[in-house]
């Protein structure tokens, strides 16, 4: 019976490549109810291998971001791919439990998730398992796999292959990926220390922050303008305060500073906590985000913890953002051994405060409908992001904290002592405040160390100031304010050099030449960066000269190695391919080069045959191009069979127009007029100056701005009493005169060969209030033969009208 089983399921893996193996199964196949319940199908697929080849490495499975462990309930994507050229025709996928036989349903782990219908389906007999929908040749397949609740244990996922006429199936090796549960780290709340602190005294901390987060790390729409991370806030604090956890929701606080990147309301919520907080700390914003420490140094700042308040909690915003931060939380100082931790170094990815819905760093504002939980982002959360990675790998960390112990205070109660570096660094800084400064002289505290004015290895200085607060007997002279010492750019020092940790030197290359002298290289490369997060300086790859046969004959030629064979000629059938290489140096004695420097062969690719186009749905089709006006959009189709099938001509992208409510146009006016003669004689008056309406807005542009603008004018004092009378007779004099002179202009104008038309009325106002202008023409009745082109013309003149306001 066991035997007919295994024949038939050997039958059913060979369908995939003959049609006629299959029909033939299909009459001997029992019922699939029957097949999964009682027959243990799924553990026969398990069982059944044919000319089983261990080691194989053509064939890979791949679990995104290749992660040791699962987080429970977390979705993953499982990739099967086959290393160019080899390729598979059908495939099963299984997740079981470690140590499961795989006879019962409880036997399999998580669930997995169909993407392309048309490329995978779970199996008919064994529903747990998937594979493909049709056997065709294939170079990877992809699905969803959602890992079991917590508590599962270690899972196994296995991967078969069917190539031609072999299966490979292996239990170890590049075909199977284990994984055990994830610890939690990013559970439903944060970690809390499980054991209350043990440690005597204080210690005092000094947190450095190193933000990495730069256009040259992170690329992808990195915001040039206004990139900056916010005022970093935070707090030693005990057990019972929570600043922030993943998995719960964000205070009013927290979302403050997720949203706005303001610290106020945190602060706030800090000092209400009383006896829970111990030190609150503080740093200042950094713009921009990211700059060289030989141009500002990295922000820090110095707290206290005790043995009731141990934990250190800190955040702040990347900015833009829509709620993006990161920072630390609840990180604990007290060691097991009733000390205190010497030193921390984390890198820092960034976490969602879920109290917006953006998903690029400039998302115009979208609050969440319900507040979603403070969670890490991932690098498949969507397409827009910009952590986004279709392979799901690991977010790039965009900052790095440093914290590092610098004193402590009272006795001290470790059941196992500090080691002796410790012990001596604390010495050494109780020392260096101990200096020979007079009783007399009041100093503050010496500033911290500034970054050194070397960025390379170069010697350069650092300095640090203090101030004299006082000098209590002049005739004692006080020590200087500023210290200088010698130093060097980051990684340069012996001391920096020894946290920067290479690997051995890889062997050395061939010699770049076959004959005479030429050159050879080696390399190694950087296994840990050092602590304070800069590039390592020590060297990477060395060169060095190399001879190969010294007496190289005169009538020899030096070639260059083969280069790649060329893509067949063919894409179906029977074709040619071509390498090549080239003379690097032709023979001393002038004689042709007899190497070979082409070759072309043969080459066979799979039968010619035609196959209709296979098209995926079109695409939505996608935004406007623009945001007002006319613009267009466009959908995509891909081509889902493989290329070297055949030519496929049909249309895989379509531009079709698209209209916009129309742009916004705002109000053109002209120019100003030169101001007007003020309009009195004596005493205060008033000018005025004009301009028009050349566009009036449409669409909700601008709207026009003031067309009249006047300003007080004052000649001379007006004359008072019988000087009145004086002044209404000069008036009257100036008017006859201006009108003597308005007719002889008339004359002179006939007498210059002109004739005019007396002045036409005032045109009505252009607005109603608000100051509007009207004008009147003066037009030619009659030119002579004298008359000159430049003294008869027609004439305008323009006043302003209702000025007063609307």
């Amino acid at each position: 019976t066991h035997g007919a089983a295994r024949q038939s399921h050997l039958m059913l893996l060979l369908c995939l490549v003959s049609t006629a193996a299959c029909n033939m199964f299909a009459f001997t196949e029992e019922p699939p109810e029957r097949a999964v319940k009682g027959d243990g199908y799924c553990s026969r697929i398990l069982q059944a291998q044919s000319s089983r080849k261990e080691g194989n490495s053509e064939f890979r499975l791949r679990v995104e971001g290749d992660p040791e462990s699962y987080q429970p309930g977390s979705t993953y994507r499982v990739t099967v791919i086959a290393s160019s050229p080899s390729y598979f025709r059908g495939f099963t996928l299984i997740a079981l439990r470690d140590g499961a036989e795989g006879d019962r349903d409880e036997d399999y782990a998580g669930n997995f998730q169909i993407i392309d219908e048309e490329e995978t389906q779970f199996m008919t007999n064994c529903p747990p398992a998937v594979t493909e929908s049709t056997p065709r040749r294939r170079t990877s397949i992809q699905v969803f796999w959602t890992a079991p609740p917590s508590g599962s244990g270690c899972v196994i996922i296995k991967a078969s292959i069917v190539q031609k006429r072999i299966i490979y199936f292996q239990d170890e090796g590049s075909l199977t990926k284990r994984m055990c549960e994830k610890e939690s780290l990013f559970g439903d709340v944060t970690d809390k220390p499980l054991l209350d602190c043990c440690a005597c005294g204080t210690a005092k901390y000094r947190v450095t922050f190193y933000g990495n987060w730069s256009e040259k790390i992170h690329p992808k729409d990195y915001p040039r303008r206004t990139n900056h991370w916010s005022a970093i806030i935070g707090a030693s604090h005990s057990k019972s305060y929570v600043l922030w956890e993943y998995g719960s929701l964000s205070s009013d606080g927290v979302k403050q500073i997720a949203e706005l990147g303001s610290p106020v309301k945190m602060e706030e919520e800090i000092r209400q906590k009383g006896d829970d907080v111990l030190t609150v700390i503080k740093m200042k914003a950094q713009w921009p985000a990211w700059q060289p420490l030989n141009v500002r140094a990295a922000p820090s700042a110095e707290f206290s913890v005790d043995r009731s308040r141990h934990l250190m909690s800190f955040l702040t915003m990347l900015g833009p953002s829509p709620d993006w931060n990161v920072g630390m939380s609840a990180e604990d100082l007290c060691t097991k051994e009733c000390g205190w931790v010497q030193k921390v170094v984390q890198d820092l990815i960034p976490w969602d405060a879920g109290t917006d819905t953006g998903v690029t760093y400039e998302s115009p504002n979208k609050p969440a409908l319900s507040p979603g939980k403070i969670r890490p982002l991932t690098s498949l959360d969507h397409p827009q992001s910009p952590f986004y990675d279709p392979e799901g790998g690991p977010i790039t960390p965009v900052a790095r904290v440093m914290v590092e112990r610098i004193a402590r205070k009272g006795e001290q109660c470790n059941i196992v002592p500090d080691n002796v570096d410790d012990i001596v660094a604390d010495i050494a800084q109780e020392e260096k405040e101990e200096d020979d400064t007079p009783e007399t002289c009041i100093y503050s505290n010496w500033s911290p160390w500034s970054a050194c004015s070397s960025a390379t290895c170069d010697k350069g200085k650092r300095m640090r100031q203090r101030m004299l607060k006082a000098q209590l007997d002049l005739s004692v002279p006080c020590p200087h304010t500023q210290d200088f010492e010698p130093c060097m750019g980051p990684g340069c020092s012996d001391e920096d050099a020894s946290t920067c940790m290479l690997s051995e030197w890889i062997t050395w290359s061939p010699c770049s030449l076959s004959c005479g002298m030429g050159t050879r290289s080696r390399e190694r490369y950087v296994k840990q960066f050092p602590d304070d997060g800069s590039l390592c300086s020590l060297p990477t790859e060395e060169t060095d000269n190399c001879v190969v046969n010294e007496e190289c004959s005169s009538s020899s030629c030096l070639v260059t190695e083969w280069g790649e064979w060329d893509v067949c000629s063919a894409t179906c059938g029977v074709g040619m391919k071509r390498r090549e290489r080239m003379v690097k140096m032709p023979p001393a004695d002038g004689s042709i080069c007899g190497a070979e420097v082409l070759e072309v062969e043969k080459c066979m690719m799979p039968e010619c045959h035609t196959i209709p186009c296979m098209l995926t749905p079109w695409s939505p089709w996608s935004d406007c191009s623009v945001t007002c006006g006319k613009g267009s959009r466009t959908r995509q189709r891909m081509l889902k069979s493989p290329v070297e099938l055949g030519e496929c001509t049909e249309e895989i992208e379509q531009v079709e127009k698209c209209m916009l409510p129309e742009c916004p146009i705002d109000c053109v006016m002209s120019e100003w007029t030169e101001w007007s003669e003020c309009n009195k004689s004596c005493g205060k008056g008033h000018t005025i100056r004009t301009r028009v309406v050349k566009l009036e807005s449409q669409f909700g542009g601008d709207t026009c701005p003031e067309a009249i603008q006047r300003k007080k004018c004052k000649i001379r004092k007006c004359n008072r009493g019988q000087a009145n009378s004086d002044e209404k007779k000069r008036r009257k004099e100036q008017r006859e005169k201006r009108r003597s002179k308005q007719g002889a202009a008339e004359v002179a104008t006939e007498h210059l060969g002109c004739k005019m038309r007396p002045w036409s009325s005032w045109t009505e106002c252009t607005k109603l209030c608000g100051g509007g202008i009207q004008e009147r023409l003066m037009t030619v009745k009659q030119r002579f033969k004298t008359a000159q082109l430049s003294s008869c013309k027609d004439r305008k003149e323009i006043r302003a009208c209702n000025v007063q306001p609307c």
